[in-house]
């Protein structure tokens, strides 16, 4: 029996895709990376800073130190919390706002499990804040998904145990984390791309929350 969900947020209750997007493309354009647009960016998806950074400078060419690397992961957050100041409401997907609600008035705990470090930020810009019984970051973990340690973590926070925790999630990596955490994963997105899901819907309007709990 489910007793909390756990959505990761880009992707799942929000969509800052393209935010990312003019962050890296910015950042690529000053670096000479010629090669990088939404095909490539496609790479990214559901991967933390740092390994999206050796992503890129791998298919540079170029050499760069640690700590140039670690400048450019820096650089491309800077434009990308830049940016945070102008998301509004609009960048929540379809069926997030509603099933946050309907969750809360069935008793359901609902968190965020996110390795972004700006998921406060933008949880607080779409004012979901009070829809939510916790919220795990980048900040409180050590482990990015794959690793379970973000979702073992927000189930702790809200005190129901994993295997009555649902995730949902729309990268292959959280798939994967929610299931070395011992839950069951709603997919967000396609079959072909998370075949490991439970179940794969296209947003959170293609299912009712009744159908959802019975995952």
């Amino acid at each position: 029996m489910i007793k909390a969900v756990l959505f990761d947020l880009d992707g799942v209750l929000v969509s800052t895709d393209e935010y990312h997007y003019f962050s890296w493309k910015r950042l690529s354009e000053e670096e000479g990376f010629g090669f990088f647009d939404h095909e490539f960016n496609h790479k990214f998806r559901g991967v933390a800073r740092m390994e999206c950074v050796e992503i890129i400078t791998k298919a540079s060419g170029k050499h760069y130190t640690p700590e140039q690397k670690q400048e450019l992961a820096d650089r491309k957050n800077r434009y990308f919390v830049e940016s945070l100041s102008s998301v509004t409401t609009e960048v929540l997907l379809p069926g997030a706002l509603s099933a946050l609600h309907e969750l809360r008035n069935r008793g359901i705990k609902t968190a965020v499990a996110s390795n972004s470090r700006n998921a406060v930020t933008i949880i607080k810009q779409v004012k979901i804040e009070h829809l939510l019984d916790a919220i795990v970051d980048g900040h409180q973990i050590e482990n990015s998904k794959p690793d379970p340690e973000v979702f073992l973590l927000a189930a702790k926070k809200v005190g129901i145990p994993p295997a009555h925790c649902l995730v949902v999630e729309d990268a292959i990596a959280g798939i994967e984390s929610a299931t070395r955490a011992g839950m069951k994963a709603l997919g967000i997105g396609t079959k072909e791309r998370l075949p490991n899901a439970d179940v794969v819907i296209p947003n959170l309007a293609a299912i009712s929350i009744d159908e959802l709990l019975k995952l």
